[in-house]
């Protein structure tokens, strides 16, 4: 049995990896703030199966809190950091810029120190699909150029990685960053494309389709990204010189926005109001995922298409809003 940290643990991504390693037969020690950028009825929803566990403890504080940072590393030594903990969100880096600074630069600094005081074997830590911009590249690579971000949201993930790499030059310790791709499926975040037009639909509210609709999205179902996360936390980059690595979680299958609209349409039995509107500043027009680094570095090999996910989404949705 090995000992992790899971911070963010509430979130979506967190919640999910914390379940699989308690399932493995790992100890879990659990961190987040429970903040309400959305509903924390649903963060608790998500905590509740995990405090029945024997293995699993839960701190609720904030990272952008140094002294309490460092009191969680000081207790026990961890085998593996999983850092998800983060201010999401593209759009609302555009209305409360200072949520990012302090959880994504600060909280993120925190967790560097702590790591460095406390090494663990693995620092995992949480980047985002966001740091590519608009590329015109018809896959997204780790090897491409990042330092054109189009919100603040990614220049905080752009700023991560490149603190990251530093501490893992200077210090030797083995990190890895993680860009996700459109993560979803039951129990995800309210603010994102698939749960919002769902609400909506239901209620026959009408949905803005944003760039009139000509976007593209990797949609990545979460049992695959945390499979991809637990395996990528086993693998340290302890053979490279600067122990630091970057890889691509995505689904590897860009999907047309309308395309998303039709599946989601057909699963709830029910068509949608369009608006068509323009682009959403901060918003970036495709992502694709590039997944042979992941594939050949720990068999990472997404299976859920679209239409599955979405099943599974909408039938938990149903169930959780009696709807």
């Amino acid at each position: 049995m090995r000992r992790y940290l899971v911070t963010g643990v509430a979130g979506f991504i967190g919640a999910n990896v914390a379940a699989a390693l308690l399932r493995a037969g790992h100890e879990v020690v659990g961190v987040d703030n429970i903040n309400d950028y959305y509903d924390p009825l649903l963060k608790h929803y998500r905590l509740r199966p995990l405090l029945t566990e024997s293995n699993f403890s839960f701190v609720e504080t904030d990272l952008a809190d140094a002294h309490a940072t460092q009191a969680l590393f000081a207790d026990r030594p961890f085998n593996v950091v999983i850092h998800l903990a983060a201010q999401a969100g593209v759009r609302y880096s555009l209305q409360n810029p200072g949520a990012y600074v302090q959880s994504n630069l600060v909280g993120f600094q925190h967790v560097i120190d702590a790591c460095c005081a406390h090494p663990p074997e693995h620092l995992v830590f949480a980047s985002s699909s966001s740091v590519y911009g608009n590329s015109d590249r018809e896959w997204l690579s780790e090897s491409d150029a990042t330092d054109q971000p189009v919100s603040l949201y990614a220049a905080t993930k752009k700023s991560n990685e490149v603190v990251a790499h530093t501490v893992a030059h200077l210090y030797q310790l083995p990190t890895t960053g993680l860009r996700f791709f459109t993560v979803y499926g039951p129990a995800g975040r309210p603010d994102m494309a698939y749960f919002s037009f769902t609400r909506a639909i239901l209620a026959g509210s009408p949905i803005r389709v944003f760039n009139h609709g000509h976007l593209e999205r990797d949609f990545t179902y979460i049992d695959d990204i945390v499979a991809g996360v637990l395996a990528v936390a086993e693998t340290p980059p302890t053979e490279l010189q600067t122990p630091f690595r970057l890889l691509n979680l995505g689904n590897h299958e860009p999907v047309a926005l309308g395309d998303f609209i039709a599946t989601l349409e057909r699963l709830l039995g029910k068509e949608a109001n369009k608006q068509f509107v323009e682009m959403q500043p901060g918003d970036v027009h495709r992502t694709a995922a590039n997944i042979e680094a992941a594939r050949s570095l720990v068999g990472f090999n997404p299976s859920t298409s679209l239409a599955a996910g979405l099943e599974q989404f909408v039938a938990w949705y149903r169930e959780y809003y009696r709807g």
